[in-house]
């Protein structure tokens, strides 16, 4: 039996820049779980990841992740998800210096 479709977010990383972006409400990219569109349609969060795939010249590895409802938006279902959206691990410069709580 297959598993149930759980709520996901499109990521990808920039491709100029190296950040962890994520597909916005609008169609853009936002830098910011907290700002990224939650997918509820299988359907659909499939067709966001093949037109995600066609931009080649703005991101690569787009990938569809796990995510569960929080209070401030989109929270990671994983631990690879929470240490991607925290930047470099070469701490404490970049988003982990300006969003410690992160």
């Amino acid at each position: 039996m297959p598993r149930p479709f759980t709520p996901k977010v499109l990521t990808a990383n920039d491709l100029l820049e190296g950040e962890v972006i994520y597909l916005a409400p609008d169609g853009g990219w936002t830098r910011e779980l907290s700002r990224a569109e939650v997918l509820t349609d299988e359907a659909d969060a499939q067709l966001r990841l093949v037109e995600a795939s066609g931009q080649q010249d703005r991101l690569v590895g787009a990938y569809l992740a796990d995510v569960t409802p929080g209070p401030q938006g989109p929270e990671p279902a994983h631990f690879r998800e929470d240490f991607r959206r925290r930047g470099p691990s070469n701490y404490p410069h970049g988003k982990q210096e300006a969003h410690p709580d992160v």
